[in-house]
């Protein structure tokens, strides 16, 4: 027997890789990056495509999903909208959100016009008015005699009439509210005047710094001056000013002197008509006026402004 028979016998298999680098696995990593690639590009037209607004209702719906979905419409839980709080179609001009903007622009502009033109048109009428009475008190024997004692100027709150006293023609009785007969005429005159516009008034009633005896704690300069303020509202109306014309009637005292470096001189002793424009009128009502003639509201004591008209500051 030969050794041959003896010797085991091995089988060699050899491993083949089919394919190598020609195979077909990198098509499918292909197609994924082309994939993505489509996406990304897909996404990028979108957000170029989609207005400003729409983005702003996408950006609040993932944000909070729930407060979009309980605001309800049309790009809130709608089927018909591709992400839901966008607005009906992404590819419009203007979306819900931005829709809305535009409307609330459009509204505030010609608001803003409208009031440009508004007070364009109130500012001439009281240039007007202010004429008027200048031309007034020329022709009128009985007020041009008066006339450097009657100051016309434009405020930003209207049409000031300051009606002065003169060392030697004052318009009321010496520590009185009672008019004298010349002051009566002025006032009733200007009252017929200021019918001449649908503006309603204010007026205020000042005093010189000289003080009572007896001081603030009796009767004082502040009593005075709104008895005064009122006496005038009261001639205005015998001449035909309209009563709910008037706004506003208030004491001033001598918080607010005309001449600042005497306190005593005559001419802090005036009473002030202001012709109210919108934008005082407005303001005064909601009792949030704008500065006037006092530099502190607080220091007015509240009795001194009348019943029955409305409150703040001096015209």
């Amino acid at each position: 027997m030969s050794d041959d028979s003896t010797r085991p016998i091995v089988i060699k298999r050899k491993k083949v890789i089919a394919g190598g680098a020609h195979g077909g696995a990198w098509k499918i990593a292909y197609a994924d990056f082309v994939t993505a690639m489509m996406a990304f590009f897909l996404l990028m037209w979108l957000l170029g495509s989609t207005a400003k607004g729409d983005l702003q209702g996408i950006a609040s719906f993932f944000q909070n999903p729930v407060k979009v979905a309980q605001a309800g419409g049309s790009g809130s839980g709608d089927a018909t909208s591709v992400l839901q709080g966008g607005g009906k179609d992404l590819t419009r001009q203007a979306g819900q959100v931005k829709q809305g903007d535009v409307e609330a622009r459009k509204t505030t502009s010609f608001s803003k016009e409208a009031q440009v033109e508004f007070r364009r048109k109130e500012q001439e009428r009281l240039e007007v008015l202010k004429a008027d009475i200048q031309k007034m008190i020329e022709q009128s024997p009985q007020l041009a005699q008066f006339k450097k004692q009657m100051l016309l100027d434009i405020t930003s709150e209207g049409l000031r009439i300051q009606i002065v006293d003169e060392q030697n023609r004052p318009m009321f009785d010496s520590s009185s509210a009672d008019l004298k007969p010349y002051t009566r005429d002025i006032l009733r005159q200007i009252g017929k005047a200021l019918n001449g516009v649908s503006n309603r008034i204010s007026l205020a009633g000042h005093t010189d710094a000289a003080q009572f005896v007896g001081g603030a704690q009796g009767f004082s300069n502040w009593e005075l001056s709104a008895n005064r303020a009122n006496a005038s509202r009261r001639e205005l109306v015998q001449g035909g000013l309209e009563d709910g014309k008037v706004l506003r009637v208030v004491g001033l005292a001598s918080t607010v002197l005309f001449d600042k470096n005497d306190p005593l001189n005559s001419v802090n002793r005036r009473i002030s008509i202001v012709v109210l424009n919108q934008r005082t009128e407005d303001a005064i009502l909601q009792e949030e006026g704008p500065e006037s003639e006092v530099a502190n509201p607080e220091t007015v004591p509240q009795g001194l402004i009348l019943p029955g008209v409305a409150k703040g500051t001096s015209g």
